[in-house]
């Protein structure tokens, strides 16, 4: 029996139920000081600790149980919770104040709190419990499905469009089955997004090989005579559907039913009734989550409206005059379903009177973007499917007068809208983390991410303002790569070197945040760990090849196939041709390899052929033929060297005055596979007429009279710029160690995803101090600059080459882990001028509408 340091019995408080939400009543509580002046005992249901079930479908992407949990033995020990999993109550006697659980114990009460969460709501039709028909709520759930698809079924169904069928939907399809989803609304989503975003969803959702039925509905589950697992479904249409799973996932319904054996208040329609401090009929029981039904008449199924409610109850039983009262909650949500960005905000249906919709779509590339503006100009809410990358933003000027004109928060960059809107413009009390009611002043008050993670629990719900997050936090004085450095890449760079670190973990744990320390980094220092450690492997003794061990997880989405991914999933391949030269034997190659795997081929401006939609499993058949014809990886996919452009020089042109390309040809060789703070171009000219554009290049060479002139800090694309003489009239030796010093002396101090031209600008005296200290060696690093670029290229592997070599780097490359010889069925293409391209249909640009 827990006591007081005066031996007298504490008062004990009950909690049933332990999702997401009694997790977060028990952090409240120790908050509050509960768990000192109580006896805390916990009943969970489930055979695992509160877990993260907003992230549940992460599992079949990798994420196992033990990463989504959000229990810490530390916690419970450290407040003295007693947590029993496993241990459902099953009856509560009111009279008594005691709690029956399955096993038969019995804990007394003096305060409980509800905390059942829902139940999937699965409709009465016919062979709803045939074998094959599942729910998508719990670990144990995926745990079954995942079992049954790898040894029954090719093909599946979800029932419901809603939030989560589409997850369940994803999950299926990535188990490898064809999917269809069955939604009895005309649309998908229809709680969150309208006409227009249902449109531009189901074209992006089918445009990935789904199959989507809406305005139907499920009226029996098939099963086969023989065995009777599922066999087919029929629809309300009269059409029939052949699956051999089912999913069933067409909402929830509150978990009411020990609250109604106990006699409290149920709404007509379930869900505990509860008042504004969440008690229930019973003044010593509360109800929280998905299980109550809020004073407002309503059942939450949000999280962060069930953490609102944690919050209120623990404030309630501690006596808090200042706690807060639970009315209702804000049901803005943004997720990330099936790849596609959906969110809706506020008012998102227009519902006020005299609300204007300003809407911007785009069916081509699957964006809608709707907002409901008041009669005053205030923004009321909102719908974005395809890009929500101002949902954070939009979500926290909710209920006020936007300072910039509406069109320009819909329209894509460079549609001649006005300025975007940008973080600065927030007020302070715009609440920036809706689940846990944060903001904007109180994140500015924390130097780091893992700092406002911590103390306010802001980006650890639902985590779609973490971005907004990195935005607004203080910069001066702590200029640190992320919220788990602080110190810059540069630094860190320093700190690799100098220690020889190989990995990503030690160098986290001895020199990240203290609060960062042994977690997993983040998606900014992940990456750039990752290039650091490739750029000085050779130097530092790691393993140079990308894909190895820890490297793996730390490396950008191109680079964990060795190739770059397009829109439609598939991949496209280019092999490396050094200065733009190639043999007629080898374009033959080329073209045999592009013919006999259907791939869609290209010239590229950089002087190569780029083989476009190549299958995941598909990559290494051909960087086979590849290599065995001498080719070898253009790293097109890496920040690293791409390409050293040439004009044909002396040896052919009339005005040619050294050989361009030979040495397009050995610089190329020289740099490739040079890991960089960002990719890196380069071109040789040979001669003033410039036909290879040397000065748009990170490094380029014209050729003189009297040898080569280096120009650095070249950049095309969006923000042209051109190169900087940084040196004339060179060897051929000078002017390779020159760029040796340059390339290294950049790699060691530009930011992440800096470009040369970027960082040219950037660095404290610019084009004169690089001069110092590349060409005049002002700092005294020349030799060690040397030395690393020495190592680079002594130690240099083709990274396709490796892959072959290797049976357990070649087990990465399928479409699905549980079934590698099965190709992705959602990569499909159309013919078009005598190549291929992929299935994506073009419909024209519907624009902006104000209506």
């Amino acid at each position: 029996m827990a006591t007081d340091p005066a031996g007298k019995a504490l008062p004990t408080l009950v909690l049933v139920g332990h999702g997401m939400v009694g997790q977060r009543f028990l952090e409240a509580a120790a908050e509050h000081g509960l768990t000192a002046t109580h006896r805390v005992v916990v009943l969970c249901e489930e055979p695992r600790p509160a877990y993260d079930r907003v992230h549940l479908t992460s599992y079949f992407s990798g994420t196992t149980p033990e990463e989504l949990s959000l229990t810490d033995p530390e916690f419970l020990d450290k407040h003295g919770i007693e947590l029993h999993v496993g241990e459902p109550a099953v009856a509560v006697d009111r009279a008594t104040r005691t709690v029956h659980a399955r096993s038969g114990r019995r804990v007394p009460y003096d305060a409980l709190v509800l905390a059942t969460g829902s139940y999937p709501f699965v409709p009465p039709v016919p062979g709803k419990d045939a074998p094959g028909c599942f729910v998508y709520r719990t670990i144990e759930d995926l745990y079954a499905i995942e079992e049954y698809a790898r040894r029954h079924a090719t093909v599946g169904a979800v029932v419901g469009g809603g939030l989560l069928g589409l997850e369940a939907a994803g999950a299926l399809q990535g188990l490898g089955l064809a999917t269809h989803i069955v939604e009895f609304a005309p649309r998908l989503m229809p709680v969150q997004v309208d006409e227009g975003g249902g449109a531009a969803l189901l074209k992006t959702i089918g445009d990935m090989g789904l199959s989507v039925h809406t305005g139907v509905g499920t009226q029996e589950i098939v099963a086969d005579g023989a065995n009777g697992a599922v066999r087919g479904m029929k629809l309300s249409d009269g059409s029939q559907l052949a699956t051999d799973l089912v999913v069933f996932s067409a909402g929830v319904r509150p978990r009411d039913q020990l609250a109604r054996d106990m006699g409290l208040s149920v709404g007509e329609r379930g869900g505990i009734a509860v008042d504004a401090q969440c008690r229930t009929s019973d003044p010593s029981v509360f109800a929280i989550g998905e299980c109550a039904l809020a004073s407002d008449g309503r059942v939450y199924g949000l999280v962060a409206p069930g953490y609102e409610m944690a919050l209120t109850a623990a404030a309630a039983l501690a006596d808090d005059a200042c706690g807060a009262s639970f009315t209702g909650a804000d049901l803005s949500t943004k997720l990330k379903l099936l790849g596609v960005d959906v969110a809706s905000f506020g008012d998102a249906h227009g519902t006020a009177d005299g609300c204007l919709d300003v809407v911007y779509a785009d069916s081509r590339a699957g964006t809608y973007k709707k907002l409901v503006m008041g009669r005053e100009g205030e923004l009321l809410g909102g719908i974005l499917v395809g890009d929500a990358e101002a949902y954070a933003t939009l979500r926290a000027l909710t209920g006020t007068v936007p300072p910039v004109a509406p069109e320009s928060l819909v329209l894509p960059a460079g549609a001649g809208a006005p300025a975007q809107l940008g973080p600065d413009a927030l007020p302070a009390d715009a609440v920036i983390c809706s689940c846990h009611n944060v903001t904007k002043g109180e994140i500015c008050a924390h130097a780091s991410l893992p700092e406002v993670k911590k103390c306010t629990k802001a980006g650890t719900g639902c985590g779609s303002c973490v971005k907004l997050i990195g935005q607004l936090l203080p910069r001066s004085g702590d200029d640190g790569l992320c919220g788990c450095f602080r110190h810059t890449r540069q630094e860190l760079y320093e700190i690799v070197r100098v220690k020889r670190v190989t990995s990503f973990a030690r160098l986290l744990d001895e020199h990240g945040r203290a609060e960062a320390r042994g977690g997993e980094g983040c998606e900014v220092c992940k990456p750039t760990v990752g290039s650091i450690i490739a750029s000085l492997a050779p130097s530092i003794g790691a393993d140079g090849y990308v894909l190895e061990g820890e490297q793996a997880a730390l490396q950008d989405t191109n680079d964990h196939f060795l190739a770059n991914l397009q829109k439609n999933g598939s991949y496209s391949v280019v092999p490396r041709i050094p200065g733009g030269e190639i043999t007629p034997e080898k374009l033959i190659v080329i073209g045999e390899v592009a013919r006999d795997f259907g791939l869609y081929t290209k010239i590229t401006g950089g002087q190569r052929i780029d083989l476009f939609g190549a299958r995941v499993e598909q990559l290494p058949l051909i960087w086979a033929r590849l290599v065995d014809a001498g080719f070898e990886s253009g790293h097109a996919y890496g920040k690293a060297l791409r390409t050293v452009k040439s004009c044909v020089g002396q040896t052919w042109c009339r005005y040619g005055v050294q050989d361009s390309v030979r040495m397009a040809i050995d610089l190329e060789l020289r740099y490739r596979g040079l890991r960089a703070p960002h990719k890196l171009k380069s071109a040789v000219s040979g001669c003033a007429r410039e036909c290879a554009e040397a000065q748009s290049k990170d490094f380029g060479v014209i050729a003189t009279a009297n040898g080569w002139n280096l120009y650095v800090g070249g950049n095309g694309g969006m923000t042209p710029r051109h190169a900087d003489l940084l040196a004339q009239d060179l060897s051929d030796a000078e002017l390779i160690r020159l760029i040796d010093r340059f390339l290294m002396f950049y790699a060691r101090t530009a930011d992440r995803l800096e470009r040369t031209a970027a960082w040219l600008d950037r660095i404290e005296g610019g084009l004169d101090h690089v001069r110092d200290v590349v060409v005049h060696d002002a700092l005294g690093i020349c030799d060690e600059l040397e030395a690393l670029m020495r190592a680079h290229v002594a130690h240099y592997r083709d990274e396709w080459s490796a892959t072959l070599d290797d049976p357990e780097r070649l087990s990465r490359f399928v479409s699905f882990v549980n079934a590698p010889g099965t190709p992705d069925p959602t990569v499909r293409f159309v013919p078009e001028r005598d190549q291929l391209r992929p299935e994506l249909p073009l419909i024209p640009l519907e624009g902006l509408a104000v209506r």
